[in-house]
Formats: structure tokens, sequence, C-alpha cells
């Protein structure tokens, strides 16, 4: 439906669990999410752009190709708090709320949750996230800042063990690349190279904006329409080196002040821009699930083996033209660890699952979906997620419901080669 303002509106149900959410296209260019929780106190929020750290060649819809210093995504998401006055964060304590940012190797968010003067806050956010303040003194001051954090990230066993496995699996792609850059890369950064990118990538047509909780479609629609003027619309184009199949090395270690080793065996995909469907991550999920989730025979061996404790896990990573299956944890003998985890699904694939794990994995994964619409953060950011990657909200959780035992088995198949994965260790 058209609303007066010029923006169009689109109310989506689910009639297999009852809930609704609105999507809007604002004619600012802003694609706006929102999903009213009815006795609830509390508002999340989330002001998103499809910008992060792997986005460091780009032309404008037919332009020449442009190259950025690495990190400069994460640098503009410290930038955007500051102001000639109060910065972000002492204006958002001002009405109680809770705020924070992060940037990813595929995008940038800025959120804050309340239970009070939601409108206020929702106004903040609009403003500093769209109000650029960048002087020469400042980002010099940020380059120390930054160069401290990537100082500490270096000496961070959680954070080495992940992109030493992803140096070990990827070529060219930069998501191998640290999210805040480097030393070098960071003093690159200038002022116009910062307005410049933020021109880019910050216009509305590149951004989302979330909110679920305590609010109503009219309540975001008033400060949207109020606070947001149209962007002009142009395509943006990301290039990236072509990416072989094949992983660069088997394994890399790297010795760190812990008290257990730690590891990631990661798993390499074919990949690429496309990301994968609701039903894709679906089948995924469960088969994940059923091979080293807390209720499964490997956890189960491994935990009996004293070689894991309750950190292990798996997690599903991907991005544009990346992608891969990461199991993660401490564990006193980590290359004994990743070879049971690499027997079992070898002996997997060779006799099958149990389709008997497979009803009672596919139960609890769809209940987990259905209780997460309970938490309003995790509906916004699920909706960020669906947005950026071309996926309806609703339709993951349909698609859960309708995987068969037959999607599962073939999917183990196609994935989780154990002659093309990594394995990076933190020694004590």
């Amino acid at each position: 439906m058209k609303m007066s303002t010029g923006n169009t509106v689109k109310e989506i149900i689910s009639k297999r669990i009852g809930d609704k959410y609105y999507k809007v296209h604002h004619n600012s260019g802003l694609t706006i999410y929102v999903y009213p929780k009815e006795g609830y106190n509390s508002t999340y929020a989330t002001f998103g752009t499809k910008y992060g750290s792997i986005n460091t060649t780009f032309s404008l819809d037919d332009g020449p190709q442009i190259r950025i210093p690495d990190g400069i995504a994460h640098f503009l998401e410290h930038k955007l708090f500051e102001n000639e006055e109060l910065d972000a964060f002492e204006r958002f304590a001002k009405t109680g709320a809770n705020a924070n940012a992060y940037t990813t190797f595929d995008r940038t968010c800025y959120l804050f949750s309340s239970t009070e003067k939601f409108q206020e806050n929702l106004e903040i956010l609009l403003d500093f996230v769209r109000s650029p303040y960048f002087t020469e003194e400042s980002v010099q001051k940020e380059q120390g800042i930054i160069g401290q954090e990537i100082r500490m990230y270096d000496d961070s066993p959680e954070w080495r063990v992940l992109v030493n496995m992803l140096k070990a699996m990827y070529h060219n792609h930069p998501v191998k690349i640290d999210i805040a850059g480097t030393i070098e890369s960071i003093s690159d950064i200038t002022v116009q190279k910062l307005f410049d990118c933020y021109h880019v990538f910050y216009n509305l047509n590149n951004m989302v904006l979330c909110v679920s909780g305590n609010t109503s479609l009219q309540e975001v629609l008033e400060i949207a329409d109020k606070s947001l003027a149209p962007d002009e619309k142009y395509k943006i184009i990301n290039h990236f080196e072509e990416e072989p199949y094949s992983i660069v090395k088997p394994y890399v270690e790297q010795k760190l002040p812990v008290s257990v080793e730690l590891f990631n065996l990661g798993f390499k995909e074919r990949a690429s821009e496309i990301p994968d469907s609701s039903k894709d991550l679906a089948v995924k999920e469960i088969l994940l699930a059923i091979l080293a989730s807390a209720t499964s025979q490997l956890y189960r061996d491994l935990m009996d083996k004293k070689l894991i404790n309750t950190s292990f896990g798996y997690e599903l990573f991907h991005g544009p033209y990346f992608n891969a299956v990461v199991f993660s944890g401490e564990s006193r003998h980590p290359e004994k660890t990743a070879d049971i985890i690499k027997e079992y699904i070898s002996n997997a694939k060779r006799d099958g699952i149990s389709e008997e794990d497979f009803e009672m994995v596919k139960k609890a994964v769809y209940g987990e979906e259905i209780a997460s619409l309970n938490s309003v953060d995790s509906i916004s950011n699920s909706l960020v997620d669906c947005h950026f990657s071309n996926r309806e909200f609703f339709g993951y959780i349909d698609e859960i419901s309708s995987i068969t035992f037959e999607d599962v088995q073939k999917k183990l198949h196609e994935i989780l080669d154990v002659n093309n994965c990594s394995l990076s260790v933190i020694r004590k």
C-alpha cells in the first residue's frame, strides 16, 4: 500500500506463527522494517549499511575501480560517533538508552535498545549516522586509538585463531585481512578518503533500518519522514579477485598466553556473490546440528575422551564470495580433535545419517527459531541479515519445517570436504 508521504508499505504475515512485520520502501531510498511486539517493554533498533572490511575495491555505475585502505569501514564506524559538541554515546546516555555499533566483514551496524523515549532515541540514531564530522586532528588521534586496538587484537587468542584460519584458507579474498586493517593501512586513511567512502556506502539506498519491540509502524515512519532526505540512487559494484576452491595450507599455529589450546577447523566451500537461499541455510543448520550439536554422537565422544569442553561449537561463516563451515573450541589435543571430526564426517558420508536423529534435530532447530521471536534484538539483527542476503524473514522458518531427510543427506555429500580444510591452533 502507498502512504501519503510517498512511502510504500508491505505487510508481511506468517500464517504459520501468527506474527507480522512491515517492510517499507521509504521515499528517502532507505528500506525500513518494523516488527511490533505487543506487551513488550523494550524496543531495539539497528541502522546498518552493506559495507564491511571486505569492500575495499569498488566502482560506481560504470566508473573506474577505486581501491581504499584496509580497515576504513571500521575506522568510519568509530568516527561517526563523534560530533562538534556531544558525541552520540553522551546523547544516548541522557535518554537512558544502551547504544553500540559493530563492523563485520560485510556490514556496519549502529544500534540502541531502550525502554523509554524511543522516538528521541531513534532521532539520535538517524541523526548521528547521517552527520559525518571528520577533521585532520581527529583522524590522526583516531589512528593512534585504532592502532592500539589492532595491537590488542594481535594479542587476542580468540581473534588470532580465526584470522589465522582465514589466512590459511583464502588465497586472495579480503576476508583474510583483519577487520580493523593494519597499522600501515590505517596510516593511509585521510579525511577525504573517509568522506568519499561515507558518501558511497552510507547512501540510504545501500542501508536498512530494522526496529522491533514496543513500537508501531506509524511511530517509526513519523521519525523517518522528519529525519531523512532522499539520496541519489546509483549502483555500487564490489570487485573481488578470483578465489580458488583449494585452501592455502592445511595447518597454522601461533603461541600466545592461554591456559588451554584453542582451535578453529574450517571447511572451505564454493562461494559466489549470490548468498545461500533460506532453504540452503536451513538444510546446513539441521545437518550441522545432527553432526556436532550437544546431543550428537561426535560431541559425546569428544567429551568422553576429554578432548573438548562446553566451548565447542560450529558456525556457518559466509558472505560475498566466501563460504565455510567452522568448528571451534578449546582442546588439549587440537590435532587429534580435528582428526576425529574429519573421521566422523567421512563415516557419515559413507554410512549416512540417522533418520531418527534428523527428525529430532529438525524439531529442535525449528523450536529455537520460534523461541528467537521472543527476543527483540534477535529479531532486529535477523531482519538486517535477511535484507542484506535477499531473504524473507519468515521464509527461513517455513523452510525448516519443509526440509526432508533426503535434502540433508544430499547436502552432506556437497559440503564438508575433509581434503579441503584448514586447522588453526593457538598453543600455550
